[in-house]
């Protein structure tokens, strides 16, 4: 029988012949935690129709291109939190932080070197690297699958019709070094969409909607753990107050300025152009 005090334990019990044992534990924590919030608050029948209309609005603004409920998860911090509990560094690895909404079409296999700039707008810029496990040791052939906003802080899927499809994504394969290196522009720190439910919480909670400027990085391997991170740009506004919690210390990299005509050309870029050195650790799978 249902009562307030017991309701949580009542609910739990239902749980408790589930078969499978994970199920089992999630539910049964889920209904705990939930039950003692709507008891701290006191939430009022009103406000829980409400917070069923906004998931109801972010489930109907989602799409091929927009994912709401990532955005939503985003900003309450809980896609972070999840990254960071499944993937653990330790000290060993590069740290990882969370994938975001516009990793939603796959990356087009470039050669090392080659530029994923395709319309000329932004300042020049090389990125490098080398994957390698905790030991030092080269990962040959890792899969580096990158995507960024460009340099007015958009990305692609925002702009179909005014900027190439794919631009600012491409997938790489470092060489038998585990090197890798492509061409790009410094991205821009941008807004989160805002025109959704989720951009409406961040304004009744008097939050900004601003990301850190970054380059997403996703490194694959056999063997090897894959690794969700960012390069941040040192200096850029907001990388104390990053609108999804995805800024961490080791991954604020300076973007170097580089004058130098002979190496520019080497590289294929305008003199003097920004450089950055990303070097990747990648854990063994569990």
């Amino acid at each position: 029988m249902f009562d307030e005090e017991r309701s949580a334990d009542v609910v739990a019990e239902s749980f408790a012949a589930a078969p499978d044992e994970r199920v089992r534990r999630v539910m049964t924590s889920l209904v705990r935690h939930l039950h003692a919030f709507v008891k701290d608050v006191e939430l009022t029948p009103e406000e829980w129709a409400a917070g069923i209309r906004f998931l109801t609005e972010t489930g109907r603004q989602c799409d091929d291109v927009r994912q709401e409920f990532i955005l939503l998860s985003d900003v309450l911090g809980v896609s972070m939190l999840v990254e960071t509990l499944h993937y653990r560094a330790g000290g060993d690895g590069t740290e990882s932080t969370v994938e975001g909404p516009f990793h939603l079409v796959a990356s087009p296999p470039r050669a090392l070197g080659d530029s994923i700039d395709l319309t000329g707008n932004g300042e020049p810029c090389l990125v490098t690297g080398q994957v390698r496990d905790p030991g030092g040791a080269a990962v040959p052939g890792a899969r580096v699958d990158v995507w960024q906003a460009d340099a007015d802080g958009f990305y692609d899927v925002q702009r179909p019709g005014v900027v190439p499809h794919q631009n600012l994504r491409g997938l790489f394969t470092a060489d038998d070094e585990g090197r890798f290196r492509f061409r790009t522009v410094v991205p821009r720190y941008y807004p989160i969409p805002t025109d959704g439910p989720v951009g409406r919480l961040l304004s009744a909670t008097g939050r900004h909607p601003y990301r850190a400027a970054h380059i997403h990085v996703e490194v694959s391997a056999p063997g090897r753990r894959t690794l969700t991170t960012h390069v941040f740009v040192e200096g850029s506004p907001y990388l104390d107050s990053d609108a999804v919690f995805g800024v961490k210390e080791s991954l604020v990299l300076p973007f170097a300025l580089v004058d130098d005509p002979e190496l520019a050309a080497s590289h294929g870029l305008p003199n003097p152009f920004r450089h950055v050195d990303f070097p990747v650790t990648m854990l063994p799978q569990r």
